[in-house]
């Protein structure tokens, strides 16, 4: 049976919503659901398209190139790079919200540099990866690769491409932000000042979103 409420007392007090979750944790999760919807529908929109087109480019061919290197033989070399990047800043955000529950400042501190290098990484090769393509002919409005089957391609490709990439890298850039914010704050003390970590807990909710996200995404562009 569920308790009695105190007369007087309301039921939000303390920070708890009536599920039993702390507000701001609670509100991040109804904010990633509705960016998890802006999402859906972009990939959607793509998936409709993509599919009802007779032809589309081949991403082994658009996705060859590698900094430095140049074209490479190994296909998607670059994005699977990237893609290890990310996934690597997802577990040292791990790292850092376990130390936060273990109420271990160093280890915050420590983890959080590692995911905020992450992520500059990531943000690092994407603005390289875009570059390349400029410089290839490729933007909004703008596609010089030819369908898979040789025909001529619509620019269907380069809109959706830059389009949803630069949608999630602008996450990228505001979790970045959002660390660095984090790490600010740990550095200084505030969450020992109020004996918990759980706005580390949050930025690690929204990281980790980000991450799944490049994961429909990388799907989408780079493997189908």
């Amino acid at each position: 049976m569920s308790q009695a409420i105190p007369a007087g007392q309301k039921w939000w007090s303390g920070g708890k919503s009536p599920f039993n979750v702390e507000y701001g944790k609670l509100m991040m999760w109804y904010f990633l659901m509705s960016d998890a919807f802006t999402f859906g529908a972009f990939l959607i929109s793509y998936g409709t398209i993509r599919f009802s087109s007779n032809s589309w480019p081949d991403p082994n061919h658009v996705f060859r190139a590698f900094p430095v290197v140049g074209e490479m033989h190994i296909p998607l070399a670059f994005v699977s790079l990237m893609t290890f990047i990310l996934i690597m800043s997802s577990v040292t955000m791990v790292l850092a919200v376990g130390n936060g529950h273990a109420g271990n400042k160093n280890g915050v501190v420590k983890y959080l540099l590692w995911t905020i290098l992450g992520g500059i990484a990531f943000l690092s090769c994407q603005a390289w990866e875009w570059t390349h393509l400029y410089h290839e002919g490729a933007w909004w409005g703008r596609n010089p690769f030819m369908n898979i089957d040789g025909s001529q391609s619509s620019t269907n490709f380069t809109n959706f491409f830059f389009t949803i990439t630069g949608f999630h890298g602008f996450h990228v850039f505001s979790g970045v932000i959002i660390n660095i914010i984090m790490l600010i704050m740990t550095l200084q003390g505030t969450f020992e000042r109020r004996g918990h970590y759980l706005m580390i807990e949050k930025a690690g909710l929204y990281w980790h979103f980000v991450d799944l996200v490049w994961v429909f995404v990388f799907t989408c562009f780079y493997l189908l």
